[in-house]
């Protein structure tokens, strides 16, 4: 198999590089068209370590939802997927996205805490337990957060701080990606890209049914589109935390994420109602 062929997705799929500048494009025309949003707020003291939210009209105590964007822990930011909170907040839900420092110059274990970070910083700020989902790379880290022991973490954080997870075209297996060209600024020894895939790692709960109802807990959706390896990631590892599992008709590793874009949409409909099964903290 040519893992190279099977994981770089912005040779994979043409116009890639025209995708995501209309990404950036829209993205900041969302926010500045956003009407309730704080944008740039500091949950850490990094300057990466920001994040915007943004509100439905009046929504006060709404439920919400945490956003982690993709880019392989190495590119983008939070500014590219602005307008992807649409469909969702258009529901009543409020969208977190964060941004956090890119490899090479973090390791993916500083990553990772810096979502940590974002996800409790949030938490105490809103008091709401929050839906993650997460593209490409940011369902790895939808997952990691998802197995986070955060009651000894921080003191304090309920233990289901996390409760539910969708995340997008996730990687949830790091080997595949050592002999690519991705993995080089990663700087991952073997029993590094095993230790923080979350395919490996011990489910969490879900039987929490006071918090999320029964099968809510992880939901992973993919473009059917995509490439056979990243179908069987989500696949498997659907499978493997006993979630469920869905590939998109016709669309790759960009446009799984059109969806989001409109509040009918099947995958805004289900992250809207898994959000809001979540309980208050």
């Amino acid at each position: 198999m040519d893992l190279q062929a099977e994981y770089d997705n912005r040779a994979r799929v043409a116009g890639s590089a025209e995708l995501l500048s209309r990404w950036q494009r829209d993205a900041a025309a969302y926010r500045e068209a956003a009407v309730d949003a704080e944008l740039n707020l500091a949950y850490g003291p990094g300057k990466r370590e920001r994040l915007d939210l943004f509100r439905p009209a009046g929504g006060g105590d709404a439920p919400l939802v945490i956003f982690i964007h993709g880019g392989y822990w190495q590119s983008l930011d939070r500014s590219f997927g602005s307008h992807f909170a649409h469909g969702l907040v258009s529901r009543g839900i409020a969208v977190a996205m964060p941004s956090y420092d890119l490899a090479p110059a973090v390791p993916l274990n500083r990553i990772a805490d810096q979502m940590r970070s974002a996800t409790s910083w949030l938490f105490r700020r809103l008091r709401r337990r929050p839906l993650l989902m997460g593209h490409s790379a940011g369902g790895q880290l939808t997952a990691l957060l998802m197995a986070t022991d955060w009651r000894s973490l921080q003191p304090g954080l309920p233990q289901d701080l996390v409760p539910a997870g969708l995340p997008i075209s996730g990687v949830f297996e790091l080997e595949p990606l050592m002999p690519t060209t991705i993995a080089k600024a990663l700087r991952l020894r073997p029993e590094d890209a095993k230790r923080l895939s979350p395919r490996w790692m011990k489910p969490p709960s879900f039987a929490s049914h006071h918090l999320v109802t029964p099968g809510a807990g992880l939901h992973c959706v993919v473009g059917a589109a995509e490439s056979g390896e990243f179908i069987r990631q989500s696949r498997d590892f659907a499978t493997a935390w006993g979630g469920s599992f869905e590939a998109l008709p016709g669309l790759n590793h960009f446009t799984v994420l059109d969806p989001l874009l409109d509040p009918g949409s099947a995958m805004v409909a289900r992250a809207a109602a898994m959000a809001t099964a979540l309980a208050p903290g």
